[in-house]
């Protein structure tokens, strides 16, 4: 169990997250989970940061290990609307601090991932931090836009493939495309999204997008067969996306997550576009 610093009477120290972008969120504010829901996908999805070892794995997060949430007797339990089925139970067990990011009257996710991070800043007893990591966030965004600038980077579209037909394409008002506009590269994908930011669609509208010089990134990870089938079929081989230098594949970013999530996805983009593959 992760032993937390105490930093003023009444601030909570023992606190389990139930979602991923606030577990990484508090680790960016410099303070361990003690538990966190769906630990074992955290290298799958999150990559970074590092989670460590001492972290107490919840289960899956609709189906939370509440003996476990019981026995750790957490002085807060950090939770989002996606979960809201749960929170009665929640409730009955520690005090809840509930945020709210993707949902349909937020809007633009970016600024409400920014909010919620002075929000949990706050509760935690680390509002200083919490403005340090913000100013770091908007420091590489401007990084990242100044390299990009004199590229002139093509418009991108953003896909998770769920098989080799169907793919996630990303767009507003979600957080791959508020990245986009911050630094500087234009989202191919023009039509509104759901509230967390993407479509489900067949390969074969993404003829949709029209400008010739826009590429197709999608992430990892990838169901294995996708890219075998992808060579194989017709339909993708009338796409344009199949011509040579404008279809890659870069590695996972979350696009359910946060401020870091935000950083890690603006850093894999400028990256992937400055390498010219």
């Amino acid at each position: 169990m992760a032993a937390l610093p105490a930093r003023a009477e009444g601030v909570p120290t023992k606190i389990v997250s139930l979602d991923y972008g606030l577990a990484s969120t508090m680790l960016s504010l410099g303070v361990t989970p003690a538990a966190v829901a769906s630990l074992a996908d955290w290298g799958r999805w999150m990559v970074e940061p590092e989670m460590p070892a001492s972290v107490i794995d919840l289960g899956n997060s609709w189906e939370v290990n509440f003996e476990i949430l019981a026995a750790l007797k957490p002085d807060l339990i950090l939770t989002t609307p996606y979960l809201d089925t749960l929170l009665p139970r929640l409730e009955a067990t520690a005090p809840v601090l509930r945020l709210e990011i993707f949902t349909p009257e937020t809007g633009e996710i970016l600024p409400a991932a920014i909010a919620a991070t002075r929000k949990l800043a706050a509760a935690i007893g680390r509002a200083d931090e919490g403005e340090r990591f913000l100013a770091g966030a908007e420091a590489l965004f401007a990084d990242c836009r100044r390299r990009l600038e004199p590229l002139s980077p093509p418009p991108l579209a953003l896909v998770s493939f769920m098989d080799a037909r169907h793919a996630r394409i990303y767009g507003a008002p979600g957080l791959f495309d508020n990245v986009l506009r911050k630094i500087g590269v234009e989202n191919a994908w023009k039509e509104e999204s759901n509230f967390w930011g993407y479509q489900t669609i067949g390969i074969e509208e993404l003829s949709r997008i029209t400008d010739p010089r826009a590429r197709l990134i999608a992430f990892e990870p990838l169901p294995g067969d996708v890219l075998p089938k992808l060579d194989q079929s017709p339909l993708w081989q009338a796409l344009p996306f199949a011509r040579p230098g404008h279809f890659s594949v870069v590695p996972p970013a979350l696009m359910f997550g946060m401020v870091n999530e935000a950083t890690r996805f603006a850093s894999i983009i400028t990256r992937e576009l400055e390498s010219g593959s």
